[in-house]
């Protein structure tokens, strides 16, 4: 893992990835006032996101009274983050070194960002660290289990040009044992349920999108594209 590396990483994020970023939205999404109620965020709790992207999420845990951070490593989607969410706390930085004190939080997110990261472990250790001993750490990660994945029809996202690990859920329980944390809770990610995520272009792929959508609610949690896990420190 090298500065260069992550310059590299960042350029992507600003020019390619977050070109034409959008600010997060005034009303929360069904899926983000789902996850909050299954957090049970409440206010005054502190919560951190890594790798916060234009910060959807800390603006739907805002509007629930909870004290907002997040870093994230591209410049522009800090930016968004701050004219949006002046309130919040926010970084500019790599998830491997977090800027923030030791047990500092009570809920640390990590959603749909792990698998990009260049030293994940180290990653996962930084977010033990920053937070309280009865905090909960959410991470949500890919499935190498996910069927169309496995068969060779599913690549990956746009983010594998720069950096993308797929993993079994098995791999990932041991990652997240070995940084120290314990898996207290898995579940499927369904957020795929969504008409802004099934209708929007390319549009000639809108039926494969909800045959997959609506298999998703039926599939067993090894066969989901993504899974959450909640974990406390061990």
């Amino acid at each position: 893992m090298s500065q260069d590396e992550h310059r590299q990483i960042a350029k992507f994020y600003d020019e390619i990835y977050y070109h034409e970023i959008e600010s997060a939205g005034s009303h929360p999404s069904c899926h983000a006032l789902q996850l909050i109620k299954r957090l049970q965020v409440a206010p005054g709790d502190r919560l951190l996101d890594v790798a916060c992207g234009a910060g959807s999420w800390l603006a739907a845990v805002a509007q629930h009274g909870a004290d907002i951070s997040g870093i994230d490593i591209s410049e522009r989607a800090i930016d968004a983050c701050q004219r949006r969410l002046p309130e919040g706390v926010f970084f500019l930085g790599i998830a491997e070194q977090l800027p923030f004190d030791s047990h500092s939080f009570d809920i640390v997110t990590c959603l749909g960002s792990l698998e990009h990261f260049l030293d994940q472990p180290a990653a996962l250790r930084e977010m033990a660290r920053v937070a309280k001993p009865n905090a909960k750490l959410v991470i949500l990660v890919p499935n190498a289990g996910f069927p169309t994945y496995r068969f060779g029809i599913y690549r990956g996202t746009q983010q594998q040009t720069v950096r993308e690990t797929i993993r079994s859920l098995d791999e990932w329980q041991k990652m997240l044992e070995e940084a120290g944390l314990e898996i207290i809770d898995r579940w499927k990610d369904l957020h795929v349920l969504s008409r802004s995520w099934i209708v929007r272009p390319p549009f000639y792929m809108v039926p494969l999108r909800l045959v997959q959508a609506l298999a998703l609610t039926i599939w067993p949690l090894s066969w989901q594209y993504q899974v959450y896990h909640l974990c406390r420190i061990r």
